[in-house]
């Protein structure tokens, strides 16, 4: 076992049915380079993807507002409800979970500040706002939301959410603080109302962010994680304090998956250098109501302000003050921070100034120059400059996969030494098992070639019928370890489903002929359509029950377009809004709308999902100074996430 210096920081921690590598995410920040329709350039992918590269196990993009008429807050927001904007954000999402981190949408709503500049750029109004209550704001009169705007507020939300993990982020954080619209409906302050949206009741003020956050759960589905940012304290006089910060995450806990504490509202001039800390505060200095809120919330806490010493970080994570330390600026000044401190490189870390300075230049240049980096604010110009590395490294990949040879071919081309461990006796992972399929001969082919090139590449030792246990890691001592371990189908908890006609999707397509006549699939997703299509070719008759609305296309909606001609073609049944409630000798009850429905069956087949192999993957954590995770056993996707992942982790290796 390697020896590692702050292994609370890099201790995996699973969000949802997300893992992420460590404790370090990247929080919030803003790219104020938009065209007027809110299109992000080329520099704003460059400029998230440089803390992915840099280790961060989370990168949050710019502030995307769910509703473009009621809640822009400057002209300088991305508008999320504008689908002309959506491709230079899935560039974002793209760039960054590529590198292993998980893309984050920070969702954000301006509410009474909406249509008006800053205020530190003079507040001046551009047009209507709606809020808590009838208020005056710098000359202009706030109107307050009624009960329909509500409900399209809470729509719109979730909308974007929807919208945000279709253009592949792998999460999204809901801002309920710092003073914009979901903190204003909690601020027992701003929010008088007398309906149930508000008052003295905490449980009224907090409705709407709660709302919002189970809009988006059902948008979503119910393993997409969901951060919400709040305040634990407004930190002004006049504003709550810590144990109002307390209450709401209160009801808030159990309605997300991970509860970010920040401070302050950015109305209040003095406590812009509060929720952003000057130079003037201490290391930490926002840490305490973070630790203070979790000792009341069982859902894990995030903290966030002036965190750059690697010691104190740990510390957070050890004590139980928090579960994720989140940085902004830190990761500006120096976005390696995470991989530095994992490769014991910490006396190498740039720390932040708390200058401002990136600040300043962001809302006055359109770009975040750092004071102390160079690099920041033009990632885009040095992106390309990704030349061989000067060190060649022992890299032990474990795991046969899309992911894993890819991972070892494309290191072996870049000058490293590779050992591929494959613990069966074939290369090619679980998508092995569609070899008989019809329509996938160029997947096969595909496999083959794959394992024909690592076979052949004198840089590649191959290891088959070989796991990878930390035993062999510490016998083998490699520089890096790469967990492409893969994923298991989900075998869901139906009373029957043990039954002998009973098999799973991975089953059926290895042994097609153990299928009956009438065939029941549970899962609509591509694994089953493409399966029920498949066995049909065979002659079976078969019937798909989905519990969602619709049937799930991958995010590949046009492949979905051909499924649908085949499914017509050969008189497939589908049944969204499904539920199967049990499984008899007969076939499978289902719960539907009309009530319970026996859908007849020779055999069923469950086709629900897959879950990620990630607890082998995870005990090799500590056994090699850099360790990186990637394809299914992070979190189970596609052939495209895999290859991409693995090629470009492969090419940062030995690069920083």
């Amino acid at each position: 076992m390697a020896e590692f210096k702050y292994p609370h920081l890099f201790e995996p921690i699973r969000l949802g049915n997300q893992l992420f590598r460590n404790r370090l995410f990247a929080s919030p920040t803003g790219f104020q380079d938009v065209d007027d329709s809110g299109w992000l350039p080329a520099e704003a992918a460059a400029y998230y993807e440089r803390k992915a590269i840099g280790g961060a196990a989370s990168v949050t993009s710019c502030e995307c507002i769910v509703d473009t008429e009621l809640g822009l807050g400057t002209p300088r927001h991305f508008r999320l409800d504008n689908p002309m904007s959506h491709y230079s954000l899935a560039r974002v999402a793209h760039a960054v979970s590529r590198h292993g981190a998980v893309a984050s949408a920070e969702l954000q709503h301006a509410g009474m500040y909406a249509n008006r500049d800053l205020a530190m750029f003079g507040g001046g109004s551009t047009g209507a706002a709606y809020g808590p209550v009838e208020t005056e704001l710098n000359g202009r009169r706030v109107l307050p939301m009624d009960e329909a705007m509500i409900e399209r507020t809470i729509a719109k939300y979730a909308q974007a959410a929807a919208a945000a993990k279709s253009l592949g982020f792998g999460m999204v954080t809901v801002h309920a603080g710092h003073g914009w619209m979901l903190q204003q409906f909690l601020s027992p302050t701003l929010n008088t109302r007398t309906d149930k949206w508000g008052g003295p009741d905490i449980e009224n003020r907090a409705r709407l962010m709660v709302s919002v956050c189970d809009a988006i759960r059902k948008a979503v589905g119910p393993g997409f994680p969901i951060e919400v940012r709040i305040s634990g304290s407004e930190v002004y006089e006049g504003g709550y304090g810590i144990e109002e910060g307390i209450a709401i995450a209160k009801q808030l806990d159990g309605h997300c998956n991970l509860i970010h504490v920040s401070a302050g509202s950015h109305e209040v001039d003095e406590v812009f250098t509060v929720t952003h800390p000057s130079m003037f505060m201490e290391d930490g200095c926002n840490v305490k109501y973070a630790a203070e809120i979790k000792k009341h919330v069982t859902t894990p806490v995030a903290t966030v302000g002036a965190l750059s010493d690697p010691e104190l970080m740990e510390e957070i994570i050890a004590s139980g003050k928090a579960d994720v330390v989140e940085m902004a600026r830190q990761l500006l000044a120096d976005p390696d921070t995470p991989n530095k401190l994992r490769t014991g490189r910490e006396k190498e870390i740039r720390r932040c100034m708390r200058c401002l300075s990136c600040f300043s230049s962001e809302l006055t240049h359109g770009a975040p120059y750092c004071a102390i980096n160079p690099e920041c604010g033009r990632e885009l110009e040095i992106k390309y400059d990704n030349a061989r590395p000067a060190v060649s490294k022992k890299v032990l990949i474990a795991g046969g996969g899309i992911g894993g040879m890819q991972a070892a071919l494309t290191c072996a081309e870049r000058g490293h030494q590779v050992i591929l461990c494959e613990k069966t006796d074939r290369l090619g992972g679980t998508l092995r098992c569609e070899s008989k399929v019809p329509f996938k001969p160029n997947l096969d082919r595909y496999l083959n070639a794959q394992a024909a090139a690592v076979a052949a590449n004198p840089a590649i030792e191959l290891r088959l019928n070989t796991a990878v246990t930390p035993a062999l890691a510490e016998e083998l001592k490699p520089d890096v370890i790469f967990a492409a371990t893969g994923a298991r189908p989900v075998k869901p908890p139906i009373p029957g489903i043990d039954g002998e006609h009973v098999i799973s999707a991975e089953e059926a397509y290895q042994a097609p002929e153990k299928a009956g006549n009438r065939v029941v699939i549970l899962g609509a997703g591509l694994v089953g359509i493409e399966l029920g299509i498949f066995l049909a070719m065979q002659g079976r008759k078969i019937t798909i029950l989905e519990m969602a609305p619709t049937m799930n296309d991958g995010g590949n909606f046009l492949h979905a377009s051909g499924l649908r001609v085949q499914i017509k073609k050969y008189g497939i049944d589908i049944h969204c809004s499904t539920k199967a409630s049990s499984i008899t000798e007969e076939g499978v009850i289902g719960q539907t709308e009309a009530g319970d429905t026996l859908f007849p069956a020779d055999t069923v087949i469950y086709a629900v999902g897959q879950r990620s192999v990630s607890e082998e993957a995870l005990a090799l954590n500590y056994c090699a100074p850099e360790f990186y995770m990637l394809g299914d056993c992070v979190s189970p996707r596609n052939i495209t996430a895999a290859t991409s992942a693995a090629y470009t982790l492969a090419r940062d290796l030995g690069v920083r």
